[in-house]
């Protein structure tokens, strides 16, 4: 249990989730490290729809940028949430 803004909720607060690196890999895979220590494989192909057509450009794709735990594209125009990117990514144990 834990009081946040005066309200008492049960059960642990959840940590916001960010990325801290991206590195871009074949076949439009993407390792992520996100803010809790997890490095995990995100599919980029479930990013469908007009907002990210632009992404068909290898050019583009290859270029991600992190503002403030977003990864983001062309200067910002495109962005994708990290909690879908969590949530629909995979762990990916990294051998130190």
């Amino acid at each position: 249990m834990y009081i946040s803004d005066g309200f008492v909720y049960g059960g642990e607060p959840e940590q916001e989730i960010k990325v801290e690196h991206v590195k871009i890999l074949p076949d439009r895979m993407m390792l992520i490290r996100f803010n809790n220590g997890e490095f995990r494989l995100f599919d980029a192909t479930l990013l469908e729809g007009p907002v990210f057509d632009l992404l068909q450009d290898e050019q583009i794709f290859s270029k991600p940028v992190i503002d403030h735990g977003v990864v983001t594209w062309k200067d910002g125009e495109i962005d994708c949430a990290p909690e879908f990117m969590y949530k629909h990514s995979y762990e990916y144990p990294m051998v130190v």
